[in-house]
Parts: C-alpha cells; sequence; structure tokens
C-alpha cells in the first residue's frame, strides 16, 4: 500500500506541480531524477503536460512537447530527434480489450520516428508507429501506423499526400517561460 501511494504521489507531484515550472532547464531535470524519464540534449517538454506513469518516456534530440499534451507512457512511448509534438496532442498507449470477458487492460508502445510533426489535437492510439518524417494533421485520429514521410488527416487518419523527404532541421523551440 506505502508502494503504490508512494507511486501515485510521484505522478501527482509531476503533474500538478514539475508541469507548472517556468524553467526548462528544471522541469527536464526532475524528470530525468524523478520520473526516470530518457530526454537527450536540446529538447524541450512545455508547461502543462501529464503523464500516467514513471519511466516508459524517451525523447529524442532537439525535439520538443508543445503544451498541455496528455502522454499515456504505461505502455512506452519512444520519440525520436527533431521530432515537433503541438499543443494538446494525446498520445495513449493503454486500452482495454474490447472482446475480453473481464475488460482486460493492455499495454502498446507508441513509436514516432524523427523528423515526424504532430499537428495539434491529434490524438495517436495504442502500438501505432509514426514513421520519419511523417505529418499527422491538426485533429486527427491515428488509429494505424503512418508511412514514413506520409501525410495523414482525419477520423480515422488516411493519407492525404506524401511529404517532401529531403529533411535535415533541427529544431530548437525552446521559449523562456514555457
Amino acid at each position: 500500500m506505502v508502494k503504490r501511494f508512494l507511486s501515485e504521489f510521484r505522478i501527482y507531484l509531476c503533474n500538478r506541480w514539475v508541469s507548472c515550472i517556468p524553467s526548462h532547464r528544471v522541469r527536464l531535470f526532475l524528470y530525468r531524477d524523478m520520473m526516470k524519464f530518457q530526454l537527450a540534449s536540446r529538447c524541450a517538454i512545455f508547461m502543462d503536460c501529464t503523464f500516467d506513469g514513471a519511466g516508459n518516456f524517451s525523447l529524442g534530440k532537439n525535439s520538443v512537447i508543445n503544451g498541455k499534451c496528455r502522454l499515456d507512457n504505461k505502455g512506452a512511448i519512444t520519440i525520436g530527434d527533431n521530432v515537433s509534438i503541438s499543443q494538446e496532442v494525446m498520445i495513449l498507449t493503454a486500452d482495454h480489450d474490447t472482446d475480453s470477458s473481464d475488460f482486460a487492460g493492455r499495454n502498446r508502445a507508441v513509436v514516432i520516428n524523427d523528423y515526424a510533426w504532430v499537428g495539434s489535437r491529434a490524438t495517436i492510439m495504442p502500438g501505432v508507429i509514426i514513421g520519419k518524417g511523417a505529418v499527422v494533421a491538426a485533429g486527427a485520429l491515428v488509429t494505424k501506423n503512418v508511412e514514413p514521410y506520409s501525410v495523414v488527416a482525419g477520423i480515422p487518419a488516411r493519407k492525404i499526400r506524401e511529404r517532401n523527404t529531403d529533411l535535415h532541421y533541427q529544431l530548437d523551440y525552446r521559449r523562456l517561460f514555457q
């Protein structure tokens, strides 16, 4: 019982206190130390993002997660380098098996590869892999894997076109008080 209380309290501190600290440096230090997240250099997690657990989260070099995102990392979230996650995105890794007689829960990892861009208020469902350079349009509901350099939109998300494959930018979008 004590172990569960401490675990839940750590998540509470992360989501209600740490996420509100207006300093990337301090927030990232606490995410690494307290939550055991793997965070590469020059990455950013903006204020008011929430997580569902400790560990099981990796953010690559020069990647940014904008504010108010919900990151359900029970089943693991891996985000590559130079990835842009826009505001209010939801990434889910846990759900329930609809055919289970006992409502069994399950965890399935989400992977978002290098140079991907996920638009505002998009939802990524459990077990999805977003390919290198892919774009998920704002408000899309991604239920299946997204091929590299594809642009997807809609509910459910469907491919609408291809993206340029000559990508070599480096994101650097850390704001002073975000």
